[in-house]
């Protein structure tokens, strides 16, 4: 069959430019240390922000949900109902993001595409971060709306667009909470007070700040104590949650229209009811230990400053999600390869990810590393950046 013979010749495009790349295949569950073609390496690109994907209570309530559930749940809610433990999970998560309600979906990505394709109508404007997520990106293409990009955390920017949207129906301002490609923390109370003097709606993502900032790691709702002036939470419940799924927390009435407009949770079977359990569980563990948090915090801290007086450009990240910005896709991946040859996992970031002259490895500190692996990984990257002249 010839029909997508183009496939291999874009695919041979890839590997010119230095920007093929197919995923690891790992041994070993998620972890600090995971075994990668029979071999123990450091693993410094996982979202697992406080090590729960192997949290004894997690597995403990994923077991005892199939004992009780079985492995799936059916169908979708609306057709077979939804199961109790879907329901428990969504009252402790809005209870958790100071909202009224909580509407859980299988994907942060499902999420954004709900959200947006269900709110935004073609008599609205939306107005988003050029740094936004891709989820939000083509949650937003989904849609009819129009649409108005401003410059990264550019307030005059962001201003000037409300200033000519008067004519639209609704604005929606739409940013992350923190941006998962350099690790800083959106401007989120500018952006409340200039969404709230032109009328606007305000809808964060906080797949990165859910269990990452603010008390217990309720967000950047909580960071910033703007509780009841954010009208959207999106958060994922895959990242420092650990385990996996999206969620939209907001007014009951949002729920309640998700419930019969969103097409993602509509048409898509809900989560196994382990998957709801563990999640649910891994919400109370948050609750009751913020000492994780406190130490992902200590830990990416002094490592980022180590890497900065090392001579490495970490770009603007103030969060565990730390750059190290090499330039060029063929640089990066070297780098990549590398530090993968010393025993250290962090891939290539390139484009279209990122800009193409800001390639960068993206490394991740989370509260299961231990003084002893950053200080592995620190070694190797200084390595590596000797010898390719980066330090």
């Amino acid at each position: 069959m010839s029909g997508l013979d183009d496939l291999r010749l874009e695919l041979e495009e890839l590997k010119a430019q230095g920007r093929y790349r197919l995923p690891a295949v790992w041994e070993s569950g998620s972890g600090p240390w995971m075994t990668l073609n029979g071999r123990r390496v450091l693993q410094m690109a996982s979202n697992n922000y406080l090590g729960l994907t192997g949290h004894p209570r997690l597995k403990q309530a994923a077991i005892d949900a199939i004992e009780r559930y079985g492995v799936g749940s059916g169908s979708v809610r609306t057709i077979a109902g939804t199961l109790d433990i879907h329901e428990q999970l969504e009252l402790e998560l809005a209870d958790f993001k100071g909202t009224e309600a909580a509407l859980v979906f299988q994907s942060g990505f499902t999420t954004n595409q709900g959200v947006f394709g269900t709110l935004l109508r073609d008599t609205d404007v939306v107005i988003s971060d050029e740094l936004n997520h891709a989820s939000i990106i083509d949650g937003i293409r989904l849609t009819k709306a129009a649409r108005r990009i401003y410059p990264h955390k550019d307030m005059d920017a962001l201003e000037q667009a409300l200033r000519g949207a008067s004519a639209y129906r609704r604005r929606f301002v739409v940013t992350d909470g923190v941006f998962s490609m350099d690790g800083d923390i959106a401007p989120l109370p500018e952006i409340v007070a200039l969404a709230e003097r032109y009328d606007a709606v305000v809808c964060v993502d906080d797949a990165h700040a859910s269990g990452v900032l603010g008390c217990c790691g309720k967000g950047s709702t909580d960071h910033f104590g703007l509780h009841g002036r954010v009208h959207i939470q999106i958060g994922t419940l895959s990242k420092a949650v650990g385990v996996v799924g999206g969620y939209a927390a907001g007014s009951q009435a949002l729920k309640e229209y998700l419930v019969h407009k969103a097409r993602p949770f509509l048409f898509s079977t809900s989560q196994t009811p382990s998957v709801a359990a563990s999640c649910l569980e891994a919400i109370r563990v948050l609750r009751s230990s913020p000492e994780l948090g406190e130490r992902m915090w200590a830990q990416a801290g002094r490592f980022r400053a180590e890497l900065q007086a090392d001579g490495f450009d970490t770009g603007a990240s103030e969060t565990p999600i730390i750059p190290i910005v090499v330039g060029g896709a063929a640089e990066t991946m070297r780098f990549s390869e590398a530090l993968l040859g010393e025993g250290v996992y962090a891939p290539g970031i390139v484009y279209p990810t990122v800009a193409a002259d800001k390639g960068r490895i993206r490394l991740i500190v989370t509260a299961a590393h231990g003084d002893d692996d950053l200080a592995f990984a620190r070694a190797a990257l200084n390595k590596v950046g000797r010898a390719l002249g980066m330090i």
